[in-house]
């Protein structure tokens, strides 16, 4: 009985098929590549190059560079570097905590049925759309000692007798720069938790009353453990930006009085571009991001954990 020989493609049909088979596998490269080159000239150069001049003598008047090694590292450690760290988490903390409580009180107030709900959501936003830079010169107008608003309202109730300079003092000017942030972050991490709150469902809380659990029984063991894993990237990815915030503090503080506002972002940009030591503000760079990168990690895993 003869036997069909196996079928075999001819040579220029597998060719081909392999072609199309190498273009579809670039293709999505080809399509990432413009954002990638974006990326890796907009970010990922400059940081390399900041950390790379955070090993050498390097000063932007003289074009020479010695290698110096860690010793940028070991004269950041012995100077500025722990009231940095200070001053950076008495800003970063508050300014993720009361943004945090006012969201959740917010997020908890517009998940009930009333009338103008969704008026009232889309002026809760309105914070969050303005660019940092006009936050920044609005709180500085309302904290203007001479002309500010805040001073002009108590001054018109008899609240105080003369104009306050509440940027004047370190306690004042971390108070306004907190109270500043948390006016302009707050409605996104509203809107994060609303969208959680909307997605429970609603039986669970009907048999939690007819339980007889009251109105703290059901937040504390309904709520609470439903929001937990919306607040906790919430949380983290607040901390991150706040840690790194520059523009408010710039624009509202300049990093004083005194550098009692003075956080990594700052101390940066003004040993670069004010002291032209490139050297010490590479340095000040990668002890920045040693100590960020474990609460990045934290945000990526636990993302991955909830995906």
């Amino acid at each position: 009985m003869a036997v069909a020989p196996p079928l075999i493609a001819p040579p220029r049909f597998a060719s081909r098929a392999a072609a199309r088979r190498s273009t579809r596998s670039l293709f999505p490269l080809l399509l990432i590549a413009p954002a990638a080159t974006l990326l890796a000239a907009v970010l990922i150069y400059p940081l390399v190059a900041a950390l790379v001049d955070g090993l050498f003598d390097s000063n932007l008047l003289y074009p020479d560079k010695t290698f110096v090694g860690l010793d940028n590292v070991a004269r950041a450690f012995s100077g500025q570097f722990w009231p940095l760290l200070l001053t950076t988490l008495t800003f970063a903390v508050p300014a993720t905590v009361l943004p945090f409580a006012v969201g959740l009180l917010a997020a908890l107030g517009l998940n009930q049925r009333m009338r103008g709900r969704a008026v009232l959501r889309s002026l809760l936003l309105f914070p969050w759309v303005l660019p940092g830079v006009v936050v920044s010169f609005l709180w500085l107008w309302i904290f203007d000692a001479n002309y500010g608003v805040l001073n002009g309202v108590l001054r018109s109730v008899g609240a105080i007798g003369e104009n306050i300079g509440w940027l004047d003092s370190g306690a004042g000017a971390m108070t306004a720069v907190i109270v500043a942030r948390t006016w302009a972050s707050f409605p996104w991490m509203m809107v994060m938790l609303l969208a959680a709150l909307q997605s429970f469902p609603g039986d669970t809380y009907e048999a939690a009353r007819v339980d007889g659990a009251n109105s703290w029984q059901r937040f504390r063991y309904i709520t609470v453990p439903g929001l937990l894993p919306v607040a906790s990237v919430v949380v983290l990815l607040e901390f991150i930006w706040n840690f790194q915030q520059f523009d408010l503090l710039y624009v509202l503080t300049g990093g004083g009085p005194a550098g009692a506002t003075t956080t990594f972002s700052l101390a940066v940009y003004e040993t670069a571009f004010k002291g032209f030591d490139l050297g010490m503000a590479g340095a000040l760079g990668l002890l920045w991001m040693l100590i960020l990168l474990p609460v990045v990690l934290l945000y990526l895993r636990r993302m991955e954990s909830d995906s």
